[in-house]
């Protein structure tokens, strides 16, 4: 347990609980250096397979920057791997899920779009309010919003700083499931088990040359692209236990390699 989150091993999936909910959840440099030691762990232990990230309490999953801290006059410091750990994670190799309970502000909505998959609560709202208070959503979310909704759509956010429910996020594109008051969490776990199902090796690779493959405004050039994360499969024990496994009509016995 961190001073500013707790963690949970379940299995080959790891919860991380932002905990700091008398700030709303907010981050402050000191919990988004601790959030990047957990997400730097979790990339190397080859045993977790999957996290989820989710805040203490049904109020709020993060209300981004803490500003009350800001305005203190406290130091500031970089963060190499962003806001909560993960908007500046671009190599990131493992599925992360989003399990969003109540407000996701600012920097809290950047953590979640930053993440796969998004399982909100019906309670939960999203918005990049940066600019109503002379900030703009620099980590990230000026860039992945429009990139994940269409455009005037995210403009309509981005210029207006307005709430979105989380039905409504649904609508748009970026919330994945919503889920009833409380079960944000659960939700998040029900994803988290159908992806066990699939092999850990063809999930990082199936990350891997979808991220790369964005970069190709030609999905011809993208298919034609050289991953490195295709070898890696093809040359992984996964590769082979997935056929067998098919074969022999019982369950793949994984090994994330």
């Amino acid at each position: 347990m961190g001073e500013f989150t707790t963690t949970e091993q379940d299995g080959h999936v790891l919860t991380v609980t932002i905990n700091r909910p008398e700030r709303m959840n907010a981050l402050h440099p000191p919990a988004n250096a601790e959030m990047g030691a957990i997400f730097d762990m979790f990339e190397a232990n080859d045993d977790l397979w999957i996290a989820i990230v989710t805040g203490a309490g049904e109020r709020a999953f993060s209300a981004g920057n803490d500003l009350v801290y800001q305005a203190e006059g406290n130091p500031k410091w970089y963060a190499p791997m962003g806001f909560g750990g993960l908007t500046s994670r671009h190599d990131r190799r493992k599925p992360v899920i989003a399990a969003v309970n109540g407000v996701a502000m600012g920097g809290g909505f950047e953590i979640a779009l930053a993440c796969d998959i998004i399982v909100a609560s019906e309670n939960a709202r999203f918005a990049l309010p940066e600019p109503k208070v002379g900030l703009a959503a620099l980590a990230g979310g000026v860039h992945r919003l429009p990139r994940q909704i269409p455009l005037k759509q995210a403009m309509g956010m981005m210029l207006t700083g307005r709430h979105v429910p989380a039905a409504e996020g649904k609508e748009l594109g970026f919330v994945t499931e919503v889920v009833p008051q409380g079960e944000a969490l659960a939700g998040a776990k029900r994803w988290a088990e159908m992806m066990l199902e699939c092999s850990p090796v063809s999930l990082r690779t199936t990350l891997e040359v979808v991220r790369q493959g964005l970069e190709h405004a030609d999905v011809a050039d993208a298919m034609l692209d050289d991953y490195p994360a295709v070898e890696a499969l093809r040359n992984s024990e996964d590769f082979i236990e997935g056929p067998k496994a098919f074969a022999e009509k019982r369950k793949p016995n994984w090994k994330g390699r």
